[in-house]
């Protein structure tokens, strides 16, 4: 498939189907980027799960062959190139890149210093930005990707008192982020979207959901009525990383229960 023209599926199924490809993704020693590393893996990609705790990576290698575990700081220039040459040269060519790495600051403005609120958008925004742009100088001309960054609602609107300024900086800034760069690249045959998660049991959220004041925040303010759970949030990284959303790019594809929609 050229950025210009698409070959439908013989069958639903094989719209999904990541077989054959490579995908990298940041963060997937816990939380939601393990879940993303195991659905693109049960889908047949080769998945370059990347993070700092390389043991958990080893850990979530184990259950799938098809997981790489690759132990990166992207934080860290040459780590972050280090980790695309390595999917380059085992592979020949990245077809996917989740972007999920990222960790939230203090949830009061006032109790963040200058230095603080910079490390916060060099992972959340830098980190992901110097991945894309360096897979994309890695592309030879008629290869296709599909590049995938993690915002939150948190980037939309105020979620206030929890949240932080920092955070939210780093996950509108992932917005504008993506739809910029499916502009320049989308002729390209580089597909850039975003996922926005709601509220998730994670380890980021550690504790949200343990509290039942801030549980019940969550219950009252989703349409839902409840947090997310495990896995209702990796369908919306596999449709975006396959031929299933060929002709998708420059959105945000928000997965919040209706937290937003209100």
């Amino acid at each position: 498939m050229t950025a210009n023209t698409f070959s439908p599926a013989a069958t639903p199924g094989e719209l999904f189907d990541l077989s054959g490809r490579t995908a990298i993704v940041t963060g997937a020693s816990s939380g939601l980027g393990l879940g993303f590393a195991r659905t693109l893996a049960a889908a047949g990609a080769t998945v370059y799960a990347a993070a700092r705790r390389l043991d958990r990576l080893k850990e979530l290698a184990a259950a799938d062959h098809r997981i790489v575990p690759v132990r990166c700081d992207v934080t860290v220039d040459a780590e972050r190139q280090a980790l695309v040459d390595r999917a380059h040269r085992d592979s020949g060519h990245l077809h996917i890149l989740v972007n999920n790495a990222g960790r939230p600051g203090p949830p009061n403005a006032e109790d963040e210093t200058v230095d603080g609120f910079n490390s916060i958008l060099e992972l959340n925004l830098v980190a992901g930005f110097h991945l894309a742009t360096y897979a994309a100088t890695q592309m030879a001309d008629g290869d296709h990707a599909s590049f995938i960054n993690i915002s939150s609602v948190i980037g939309l609107v105020s979620t206030a008192p929890i949240g932080g300024a920092s955070y939210a900086a780093s996950k509108a800034g992932t917005l504008g982020l993506t739809r910029e760069l499916a502009g320049q690249w989308g002729r390209r045959g580089i597909r850039v979207n975003a996922v926005v998660p709601g509220w998730f049991d994670t380890e980021m959220t550690d504790g949200l959901f343990e509290n039942e004041k801030s549980a019940g925040w969550v219950r009252r303010n989703t349409m839902l009525g409840r947090g997310g759970t495990d896995g209702e949030i990796d369908g919306a990284v596999l449709f975006l990383a396959s031929d299933a959303s060929s002709y998708m790019t420059g959105q945000a594809l928000v997965v919040d229960g209706g937290w937003t929609a209100r």
